[in-house]
């Protein structure tokens, strides 16, 4: 019997804001991860151009194999998570959890009090990821998606 391969070291993986030079592989990467609320290349250019928006991307060689985006409103304390995608080749190595530590950072560097997030009430492995990094539950929306699933609201303080 083989033993299963082992995950990449989180390490090898360089985590960096997002330039205009990466939104081919952002696309690829949205297009690879979602199958519903997808953002397209207009909207992906939108947020890199955008001063309410921090686009972050994880590399391994060169090629995007994470990213999340990161929302700021002006006069709020809340920051808001967006999007965070991993590729399927990188999932299961604490990418997840490396981005999600870097946007948290990328909030509180502009001035974010708390984190804020939906995630689909289907998505039980996020939902417990969210939870061991400190998220809580704070509401819910009904027929959220475009497929009508309802989304959990969670949230994290950065003080």
């Amino acid at each position: 019997m083989s033993k299963p391969p082992k995950p990449r070291p989180a390490l090898a993986v360089h985590i960096r804001r997002a330039t205009i030079d990466d939104l081919a592989d952002l696309v690829e990467l949205e297009n690879s991860t979602f199958v519903i609320e997808r953002m397209s290349a207009r909207q992906l250019r939108r947020h890199l151009e955008s001063l309410s928006a921090e686009i972050l991307v994880a590399t391994r060689q060169r090629h995007v194999v994470g990213a999340v985006v990161v929302f700021f409103r002006r006069a709020s304390d809340i920051a808001r998570l967006y999007s965070i995608a991993v590729a399927a080749s990188e999932r299961g190595n604490g990418l997840g959890e490396a981005l999600l530590a870097r946007a948290a950072h990328a909030a509180r560097r502009r001035g974010s009090r708390r984190l804020r997030l939906e995630v689909r009430s289907d998505n039980v492995t996020a939902q417990r990821l969210y939870e061991r990094l400190g998220y809580h539950p704070s509401g819910s929306h009904a027929d959220y998606y475009e497929d009508g699933e309802d989304a959990l609201r969670y949230e994290k303080s950065l003080a």
